[in-house]
């Protein structure tokens, strides 16, 4: 069988940094002084490996709410006599001034910050400490790092307070004392987001030999000294810096360059307005060229052939043929061009192999693999048309679209638009139309991300794109690696008194699901989250408005759900003044069928648990069951439930019996009538995963009532759905306990007959099963 779209194995390589990682104490490291950890004597890491475990761990941080963060994990890689790093990747707020100073001895090659706000000059003077060996350095977003704390002067003290890390460092006190000067080997640089107030000429003006530089969002005060570098820059990223004539005139000169990014955010954001004679430049200029972004810039109408001209012909990457005249003189086809939030994109012949724009499907995701890491703003506007995509039309390369999602939730946590717009797009991307095409692995990457939104914002959208995503699975099934943190999140959801409708309406739809045919233990531990007395709180709002709708049905099945064969559960109901809220919904409601089946239904599980019964026991319990077993709501459901749960108060006997009204025996004689009524070929709506219950009333001679329910109920069910009862019936030894109702005297006769009836039901089932379930995997599902 062919592979499913996502369906490739993690490397040995990856499985065990994760373990290890998870396990540092049992494999590489001891508990030392003050619960410190460290490094076990007998271990050298190389790079391969010490690199992969840093960044691993930055990953977990960020994207597994089970992993805990260990505070002195950077220590671990203080000595370079034990530990080698090279390339390390650290993003957003954990990472502090003590973490860069733990590895300040090690010799980087690659250091990459990203949004580090908690960094601040402290880690400028770490920065000197890699200066003779780093050759790439990020520091994107990292607002904070040229401001001191405090107001203190530039310094490495290796006994800081570590309190003092988790201060922000202040806007006021900028760290002037700073440059790089010494950088000798580096050749890649990202300041992209520096301040205001730091001037980039000073700064860069030591750095002789860079081939790559990015000043996203950085004011030039002047633009001559990027020519410094004109025989030597390869790539050169002005994202979101202002443009004019004379710094369009000064990227000319950088005749090496191969990568040229002067995109915007967008088109409203610039008066900056891209010329024919401008595109022309570069292209004439920059002969070297091969990825080129000029997103988010007005274009004039002249740098376009004639619509009736391009519309001849099939779209071309040639540059001949190019619909934008500066392009028809490129020597060859670019790599990259980006034209996202221009008109440009919109065009028929476009010269380059990948290009972004919002045209098609094929250019909206190149937006999003292009711009997701350093810009939010623009991967949040293109995976909203994704969404559109694929909620109105069709994705054609959902793997990739998906993966580019997930990559973009994991990138943004903290942003709350991305979480908006991604987990939309994840429900469509989700549904049942691109399931088939979806591997195992790919579909829990969705779960994850879709778990760590729900995690990270109590805001409405999110939370409704969330559980909506979620009701696209298999449930409990596929959410059961996920089981104990999916019901924990939902519970909370459900928490607030009063929830957004819609929300609430899924959350407990996905709670009921999740607790239906799944293990015992998996329904006790939910219980003890706090389930049932967050179902009753739900039941008890919409008691007080007077309103039984799906929230309050839903409710009502989940606890029938989670109390099945778990008498803790059961018992926690009982203590929730679960049965007042019981003769309260039947007062409130008395037409509603859904509802009776489902309360009774549950009750039936209460009663089911002998240390239980004697709490229903009650002339007030006692005559509701009775005058339910006249109900004709939901066919025969409500009425068969009832007489369930007295069929075991009776099987304990004439002597717990202590009132006087009603009289056991005038019960006795309504269950009778009732059993009698029922059609025996009903069909039903309840499911069995063990007959046990009904079982241990068969061999008994204390009430003939109760045992004639259970025989019934055999009958009924191995009868209408043989496939489905029959062997679970022959596997729970049901066959060899009909027969001791038969060898009963006190047995009545019509239960005999019934007893007999379903004795061979069960063997012309095993005679000719073919005949009844034609090859069918048999499921045993769960009542509710």
């Amino acid at each position: 069988m062919a592979a499913k779209a996502g369906d490739n194995p993690d490397s040995l390589m990856t499985l065990a940094t994760v373990f290890c990682l998870r396990n540092l104490r049992k494999t590489m490291c001891y508990q030392g002084f003050r619960n410190k950890l460290c490094l076990r004597s007998d271990i050298f890491l190389p790079s391969e490996i010490c690199d992969k475990l840093v960044n691993t761990y930055m990953e977990l941080v960020h994207t597994d709410s089970n992993f805990e963060p260990e505070e002195s994990f950077f220590q671990l890689f203080s000595d370079p006599r034990s530990t080698r790093l090279t390339r390390v990747q650290l993003r957003e707020d954990l990472v502090h001034d003590r973490d860069l100073e733990a590895i300040r001895k090690q010799d980087l090659i690659e250091l990459h910050l990203t949004y580090c706000n908690s960094l601040s000059s402290r880690s400028l003077k770490t920065l000197t400490c890699f200066r003779e060996t780093l050759v790439s350095l990020c520091l994107f977003g990292c607002s904070h790092i040229f401001y001191r704390k405090g107001g203190a002067p530039l310094a490495c003290n290796e006994d800081t307070d570590e309190e003092e890390d988790e201060t922000p460092a202040s806007r006021q006190a900028l760290e002037t004392d700073f440059n790089f000067q010494g950088f000798n080997r580096l050749r890649l640089l990202n300041l992209g987001g520096l301040p205001d107030e730091v001037d980039a000429e000073t700064l860069l003006k030591p750095l002789k030999s860079l081939t790559s530089l990015d000043l996203s969002n950085v004011q030039l005060l002047g633009s001559t000294f990027l020519t410094q570098w004109k025989e030597r820059l390869a790539s050169l990223v002005l994202y979101n810096v202002d443009l004019s004539e004379e710094l369009i005139s000064t990227v000319v000169e950088i005749n090496n360059l191969r990568h040229l990014d002067i995109s915007r955010e967008s088109r409203r954001s610039s008066k900056f307005k891209m010329t024919r004679k401008i595109l022309t430049a570069i292209v004439q200029r920059l002969v070297n060229l091969v990825s080129l972004d000029i997103s988010g810039h007005t274009m004039l109408d002249n740098c376009t052939v004639p619509h009736f001209e391009e519309a001849m012909g099939r779209p071309s990457i040639e540059p001949c043929k190019s619909s934008i005249y500066p392009f028809q003189e490129l020597k060859r086809p670019l790599q990259f061009l980006g034209l996202y939030d221009t008109t440009l994109c919109n065009v028929t012949h476009i010269p380059a192999y990948k290009v972004t724009g919002s045209k098609n499907e094929d250019q909206v995701l190149n937006a999003i693999e292009a711009y997701t890491e350093f810009r939010p703003e623009l991967a949040h506007r293109a995976i909203n048309q994704l969404f559109d995509i694929a909620r109105i039309q069709h994705c054609s390369q959902l793997l990739r679209a998906l993966q580019l999602v997930i990559a973009a939730l994991k990138c943004h946590k903290y942003d709350k638009s991305i979480q908006v717009t991604g987990s939309a797009a994840l429900f469509y991307l989700t549904n049942t139309e691109y399931r088939s095409d979806q591997s195992v692995r790919l579909r829990r990457e969705v779960i994850q991300v879709v778990l760590n939104g729900m995690e990270q914002y109590q805001e409405v959208t999110v939370q409704r794109n969330c559980c909506l995503t979620l009701c696209n699975f298999s449930i409990p099934e596929e959410l059961e690696f996920q089981y104990s943190r999916v019901n924990q999140l939902l519970l909370k959801i459900l928490e607030p008194a009063r929830q957004d409708e819609s929300i609430q309406r899924i959350a407990v739809h996905l709670c009921n699901a999740l607790v239906c045919q799944v293990d015992n233990h998996h329904k006790e531990a939910v219980g003890k989250m706090g389930f049932v007395k967050t179902m009753l709180n739900l039941i008890q709002k919409k008691l007080q408005d007077r309103m039984c709708d799906q929230v309050m049905e839903f409710s009502w099945s989940a606890l029938w759900n989670i109390t099945d064969e778990t008498p803790d559960n059961c018992q926690m109901f009982l203590n929730c003044r679960g049965m007042s809220l019981f003769l309260e919904c039947l007062q409130e409601f008395p037409d509603k069928q859904e509802l009776h089946r489902n309360m009774l239904g549950l009750l039936g599980n209460v009663a089911e648990v002998k240390a239980l019964r004697p709490q229903l026991l009650t002339p007030q319990f006692i005559t509701v069951f009775s005058n339910l077993l006249d109900s004709k709501a939901d066919g025969i459901e409500v009425s068969y439930n009832a007489c369930g749960v007295l069929s075991h108060i009776m099987f304990d006997g004439p002597e717990v019996w202590s009132m006087e009204e009603p009289r056991r025996d005038a019960v006795m004689d309504k269950m009778w009538d009732a059993i009698q009524s029922w059609d025996v070929s009903s069909r039903r709506n309840i499911n069995y995963r063990s007959f046990e219950p009904i079982l241990r009333l068969l061999p008994q001679s204390i009430s003939p009532v109760s045992q004639h329910w259970a025989t019934w109920a055999l009958y009924n069910l191995v009868s209408v759905y043989p496939s489905k009862y029959c062997p679970l019936l022959i596997k729970e030894g049901g066959i060899s306990l009909l027969e001791k109702v038969l060898e009963l005297e006190s047995s009545q006769p019509e239960t005999k007959d019934m007893a007999s009836k379903v004795m061979e039901q069960c063997e012309n089932f095993k005679e000719d099963p073919m005949e009844t379930n034609h090859g069918q995997e048999v499921n045993y599902g769960q009542r509710g």
